[in-house]
């Protein structure tokens, strides 16, 4: 799947030193794929999608123009996928980011009181 990108030279980069980021450019490719990926990506950011959702995390941390990048490769695997199996495109919605990061923080904040000595158990709160 990520061959697929990397031939269509529509990869993010993956420049990484000492584990702190650095700038990944997508390689000079076709033009007008690169542009319709970056148009379909500006549109999912403004709906109410897993992928509007996926944008605007990304937008706020990176910038607009790598969240275009990331949510455009995330359309073109979604496209691979699809046309790959012949399934119909399941809509994730926009809490399943939410929830996926509420546990991950929730796990990340046991761990870290286990760390200081204490013992956790975790219970939900009744609805009020």
């Amino acid at each position: 799947m990520q061959y697929l990108a990397r031939g269509l030279s529509y990869c993010p980069g993956q420049h990484e030193s000492a584990g702190k980021r650095l700038s990944g450019r997508i390689r000079k490719g076709n033009q007008w794929l690169r542009a319709a990926f970056i148009h379909a990506a500006h549109a999912a950011g403004r709906t109410q999608t897993y992928l509007g959702e996926h944008y605007r995390q990304i937008g706020k941390r990176r910038g607009k123009k790598r969240a275009a990048v990331a949510v455009g490769h995330s359309i073109l695997i979604i496209f691979y996928h699809m046309m790959l199996t012949g399934e119909h495109y399941q809509e994730k919605g926009v809490t399943f980011l939410h929830e996926r990061d509420k546990q991950r923080q929730q796990r990340c904040l046991v761990q870290r009181l286990e760390r200081l000595g204490y013992e956790v158990s975790v219970q939900p709160q009744p609805a009020a």
